[in-house]
């Protein structure tokens, strides 16, 4: 009985650490509410590696996330909806980059600050951007300009 007794009480306290590690993770994350947050969109003619929730980073700090892709069905451009913290006040002429993390991939939007004397706005277009670099393309491209060379 005195056993049964003691792995209840075990089972109780790791699903109460369980639970407290979930309501933890949840209010650290940036998933949780937008309050103090703007949204600023950008068009690239190549999104990939952009997944909702990719990194917005800044001189390499994170500022934001991608909040949303869709398709533009006149321009066939990804739009891509970010998620900017509010205490970070950007000017326009601002530019976005889709950047690669590393050579064996993952993807974050890179913004470079303008020079406007305005400030960007929610809701607001970032219209100076450049889009994923295929690496195995440009890899591909210097192989066989090399061979042709010879």
């Amino acid at each position: 009985m005195s056993r049964n007794l003691v792995e209840t009480i075990v089972g109780f306290l790791v699903l109460g650490v369980a639970v407290a590690f979930a309501f933890y993770a949840f209010t650290v994350s940036s998933s949780g509410s937008s309050a103090g947050r703007y949204l600023l969109h950008a068009e690239f003619d190549d999104a990939s590696g952009l997944v909702t929730g990719t990194d917005v980073r800044m001189s390499g700090v994170k500022i934001g996330r991608v909040v949303e892709q869709k398709l533009d069905s006149e321009s066939f451009y990804a739009v891509v909806t970010m998620e900017i913290r509010d205490d970070v006040v950007l000017p326009q002429g601002t530019s976005a980059r889709i950047l690669s993390e590393s050579l064996l991939g993952g993807a974050f939007v890179g913004l470079t600050p303008g020079g406007g004397e305005e400030n960007l706005r929610d809701g607001d277009d970032i219209s100076d951007t450049q889009g994923a670099v295929n690496v195995m393309d440009l890899l591909g491209r210097f192989v066989f300009s090399s061979a042709q060379e010879r």
